[in-house]
């Protein structure tokens, strides 16, 4: 039997386009095919198991800033359906959402199921079919129609829309169309750091550091986490995002300068003088004398250059002040190797935006072929804008398809 249709990935991109595609004409014959046992997995881990469906951000322009590779290409797309429409989208078909302090959006269930039992109930009602266990083996066009080869057997539609995700199969497929696809690297990670000045200090944070590659234009400002790797956090993921490519040129050896107080080290050198002069008698690490800074970290800063953290701010000479400053300010630290998050990996790579229409998100090499989601050379950073990629695209598409 010819669809009219056929979707190749059960992730959010995928069901989404088939959804938005029914809405608007239910008389489409649409199958999607997943290569596994489940659909929606990444909708189902992402967030911690909350589902982080979007980010507050309104504006087209802002909204890009966020991603390292994309930004131009989804300007347009941004236009046509983005943050505040996705929300609309799920709040009208009953999933209310909620904007947490940071801008992230979720569920106010604050489970990812509430968006799968959504779509679920959704692909039901438009009687979209679902075929799992089907991973593809072959893609090719004849006489204007596609055919698609699984493990479970041949099908054919008059249209193709890929949303696989960073499956190497699939783009190893794509290849064999003609499209050009960039080599994935990781994208979102962690510093691996070995360090005397971290031991021990799992949980601690910062809420605004400024972080730098040495050597590089790589910069990123935000919060910063130490981990039992070495450091993580939005400062450091942000970090990692738009440095994918440089940092695995470099083979993931590289040198991290860390400014805790994102302030200048003559200031920080400066303020430490006034709070000697204002705490003479006082022991250095009674307390830590910078808000952002914790106890903990602050007498590590301490203890680093060699001061005795019983020490009375008395006894401090000025080289102590400016190595204590040099720490919280010019922190250098050796960064070899990188952690993934193994339930929300995210790739720098896919196919090349050149080839694509972002008007349809089709091909410019085939008619009727479609792309959406991470299977394209768009990333961002974290905060639910990949998610936003993906129903932008499934949107646009889902449109196309219902002409």
């Amino acid at each position: 039997m010819k669809r009219d249709v056929i979707i190749v990935g059960g992730g959010a991109a995928g069901f989404f386009t088939a959804i938005i595609a029914k809405e608007r004409n239910p008389n489409l014959k649409i199958t999607i095919l997943e290569k596994g046992k489940e659909v929606l997995q990444k909708v189902k881990i992402s967030g911690g198991g909350r589902c982080n469906v979007t980010n507050a951000c309104f504006v087209p322009k802002d909204l890009t800033e966020f991603y390292p590779r994309g930004k131009k290409e989804l300007l347009g797309p941004f236009h046509q359906f983005m943050t505040g429409d996705i929300m609309e989208w799920f709040e009208s078909r009953g999933v209310p959402l909620k904007i947490e302090k940071d801008n992230r959006v979720f569920p106010k269930s604050n489970s990812s199921q509430s968006i799968i039992d959504c779509f679920q109930q959704l692909i039901d009602k438009y009687d979209i079919e679902v075929l799992k266990n089907h991973g593809v083996i072959s893609v090719e066009k004849q006489d204007g129609i596609w055919q698609v080869e699984t493990t479970k057997g041949l099908f054919v539609a008059d249209k193709l829309v890929i949303t696989a995700g960073s499956s190497k199969r699939i783009w190893e497929l794509v290849a064999t169309l003609g499209h050009k696809v960039v080599e994935p690297v990781p994208s979102l990670f962690t510093f691996n750091i070995k360090d005397p000045r971290l031991t021990d200090l799992l949980g601690v944070s910062v809420p605004y550091a400024t972080v730098k590659i040495a050597d590089t234009k790589l910069e990123s400002h935000g919060p910063l986490l130490i981990t039992h790797w070495g450091m993580s956090g939005p400062a450091i993921l942000k970090l990692s995002a738009f440095g994918a490519r440089k940092l695995a040129d470099m083979n993931y050896e590289y040198k991290v300068e860390v400014n805790w107080l994102s302030k200048p080290f003559g200031q920080v050198v400066q303020e430490l003088h006034k709070i000697k002069k204002a705490n003479t008698k006082k022991q250095i690490a009674l307390r830590s004398p910078f808000e952002s800074i914790s106890k903990r970290l602050w007498e590590r800063f301490v203890t680093t250059v060699g001061v005795d953290p019983i020490s009375r701010w008395a006894d401090l000479s000025n080289k102590n002040l400016e190595e204590i400053a040099r720490q919280l300010s010019k922190a250098v630290f050796k960064a070899s190797g990188k952690s993934t998050f193994k339930d929300e990996f995210v790739t720098a790579g896919g196919i090349t935006l050149k080839e694509i229409n972002f008007k349809r998100f089709e091909s410019k090499l085939h008619e009727n072929l479609f792309f959406a989601g991470e299977v394209l050379n768009i990333d961002a950073v974290t905060g639910g804008f990949n998610f936003q990629n993906a129903w932008t695209g499934g949107y646009i598409i889902g449109n196309v398809l219902a002409e």
